[in-house]
């Protein structure tokens, strides 16, 4: 069934939150007429939240009767609706009880706790309130749902997500005044306001990890990337068509490729062709910054690579500067949607080796400043970044080269590990309580 994004505001395709389409069917007639909604059970799952809650959320604004506690999984709200409408209430469902008051991602773990509900955000670590005003806050109040106990992943996840997401004050600040960009666009809002605790972090490791990229030079803030191109044949057809054809440098050595059997000649790989097709862009534009996101996608697409992990061994050496480190959370979206494997994640952090390692050596006392980023956008997992950083390796760069990075990196290492043995500490108390 196709899905939609869970914020209809939100026109990137590369928006990873996704739910089903409502569903609905009309049964019976006159006085008996109803609204089934087929695929409310899979929708509440995309949402985390329980399907009786969708139901009487449906049944509050539209003055209707449902049921709440169906044994055939049939939801029923008396009278005639049609999907479009519901679709339109769903939203606002979404915007008041399921996404965070403060980044709108639709990440938050909801408990009801001393008569009040509050939403725990798994992706910035805001704990916001729930209005009790609202006819819905009275009925989840009377019908908290049995507290089962999380596992351990579970409550890990949450726990490293609000300590890897401790930032500034003053970019938390501008951010809850902000908001994102196109809330404007839903009738909802945030009009509940926000009780929001600030979530900070007084970890000493992640305060010296984040001091370190205070030297890097501000970078003007991008526009919201536009996702939404058109990636037809003839659009890409027709961005070819005005691309530079002399290509100025190179930055991909053709040996770590020749394995690749599109490339059995040994001369330059579809990967050279890509790697030099940014910097050459980058230049003539005067600033990488400048070389948009999904113009890159939509390159690699054209030359077939954008599913390969190589591609992401390219990317890590090009589509930074720098100012790496500012320039990772733009790039998220697009990174995102390319690294689908371990596999990937190798190449990434193989490539980000060695464009600190030799095109930036610079950057090297940087190194866990990157890895963090990369770790707060879930571009790479833990258990990859720890695999990495214990074992230096010369498939990219010269071994000793890769003995200074892995050595830069220990602060995060170290972070990583004192993070989870807290985590183990936290679950051996609830364990004995």
């Amino acid at each position: 069934m196709a899905t939609i994004n869970v914020r209809r505001d939100v026109t990137d395709p590369f928006y990873r939150y996704k739910m089903e389409r409502i569903q609905s069917k009309i049964e019976g007639k006159g006085n008996g007429i109803k609204t089934v909604i087929v695929n409310l059970t899979s929708v509440a799952n995309s949402l985390d939240r329980p399907p009786a809650y969708l139901i009487k959320y449906f049944g509050f604004e539209l003055g209707a009767q449902t049921n709440t506690n169906p044994a055939d999984d049939r939801w029923i709200i008396n009278g005639a609706h049609d999907a479009s409408k519901l679709q339109d209430y769903l939203d606002g469902f979404i915007s008041k009880f399921v996404l965070c008051k403060k980044c709108k991602n639709p990440e938050t773990v909801m408990e009801v706790k001393n008569g009040g509900i509050t939403e725990d955000c798994k992706a910035c670590g805001q704990i916001s309130q729930v209005d009790l005003r609202l006819k819905l806050s009275g009925f989840i109040l009377k019908n908290e749902p049995k507290k089962g106990k999380k596992d351990k992943a579970t409550k890990k996840a949450e726990r490293r997500a609000r300590k890897a997401a401790g930032k500034g004050g003053d970019d938390d600040e501008n951010a809850s005044q902000n908001g994102s960009p196109g809330d404007s666009a839903s009738d909802h809002g945030d009009e509940n306001g926000d009780y929001g605790i600030a979530a900070g972090s007084d970890d000493e490791l992640t305060r010296q990890i984040e001091d370190g990229a205070l030297d890097i030079d501000d970078v003007p803030e991008e526009k919201e990337v536009q996702w939404a191109t058109d990636f037809s044949a003839d659009a890409v057809k027709s961005r070819a068509e005005v691309l530079p054809e002399d290509l100025k440098r190179a930055a991909i050595n053709p040996a770590e490729f020749a394995e690749d059997a599109e490339d059995g000649d040994g001369g330059p790989s579809v990967y050279d062709e890509f790697g030099k097709w940014i910097l050459d862009t980058a230049a003539e534009k005067g600033s990488v910054d400048k070389v948009d996101s999904v113009e890159v996608y939509v390159k690699a697409k054209e030359l077939g690579i954008e599913s390969k992990h190589r591609t992401l061994t390219v990317l890590a050496q090009t589509i930074f500067d720098k100012n790496i480190v500012k320039q990772i959370d733009s790039r998220a979206g697009m990174l995102k949607k390319m690294i689908t494997s371990e596999k990937h994640e190798k190449a990434f952090l193989g490539g980000t080796e060695r464009f600190v390692g030799i095109d930036h050596p610079e950057l090297i006392p940087q190194v866990s400043a990157i890895l963090i980023k990369y770790y707060q956008n879930d571009l790479v997992e833990e258990e990859q970044l720890k695999a990495w950083g214990s074992k230096a390796s010369k498939k990219y760069v010269d071994i000793k080269t890769s003995k200074q990075v892995r050595r830069s990196a220990e602060k995060f290492i170290e972070w990583l590990d004192q993070a989870e043995s807290d985590d183990e500490d936290e679950d051996e108390d609830e364990d004995s309580e």
